[in-house]
């Protein structure tokens, strides 16, 4: 097999030929460099390379051209594999580019100062896989332990909620899982309190919790 032909973009003309460098040590191929989205997509288009190396922020804008062009060359040609560099870790682009399945790479710029690693990962997004930073796992994980009150029940609890969804009383509850009812009524005055639903005239909170549960399966 021949050498992986990459394409690089980034307006940042020192790193991007540093990384056109490294790249070409490594025993890759480099078809071309651009320094703006426009010039990436024409190369692509021109060359249609193995993988592309782009960082999310470029000209003129400096916002998501980089990014907005990693999706059009995933639609346009779906076969390149694409790794997108970040100054930072964003959630909201990194999960944007991942939806686009396989062979997609989200990189913090960080990452190049360990050659071996970034090659390998490279390589590894060519062949088909799709490489998260460890940085941006850590945010996402934190992110759904802020936003998921669900996070906060118990396991035991979870089994009360989700025996509530079938629409179980609890006296049906406590027999399902061979407690006593007064048992049930605490986990429920619990899950209530974490999912932060106050007490009202009516038992309303316990609907609300089971369309908490429903939406967070």
């Amino acid at each position: 097999m021949g050498a992986l032909r990459v394409v690089v973009a980034d307006d940042d003309v020192l790193l991007r030929e540093g990384l056109a460098s490294l790249l070409q040590r490594a025993g890759w191929e480099v078809a071309g460099q651009a320094g703006d989205a426009s010039a990436l997509l024409d190369l692509v288009r021109t060359d249609q390379p193995d993988l592309v190396l782009t960082d999310i922020r470029m000209p003129p804008t400096h916002s998501t051209e980089g990014l907005d062009a990693a999706q059009v060359i995933r639609r346009e040609s779906p076969q390149i594999a694409i790794v997108v560099l970040s100054a930072h870790v964003d959630v909201d682009h990194a999960m944007e580019l991942l939806a686009g399945g396989h062979a997609i790479g989200y990189l913090l710029k960080t990452r190049v100062t360990d050659v071996d690693d970034f090659v390998d990962t490279l390589q590894r997004v060519a062949n088909g896989a799709s490489v998260v930073d460890p940085a941006l796992v850590a945010e996402l994980v934190g992110a759904r332990k802020r936003d998921d009150p669900l996070a906060a029940l118990s396991a035991r609890e979870r089994e009360v909620l989700t025996l509530m969804a079938e629409g179980l009383s609890n006296g049906g509850i406590g027999r399902r899982l061979w407690v006593t009812e007064g048992t049930v009524e605490k986990h429920v005055r619990s899950i209530l309190t974490k999912l932060n639903l106050p007490e009202t005239g009516d038992d309303h909170r316990r609907v609300r919790a089971v369309i908490m549960f429903l939406e967070g399966r």
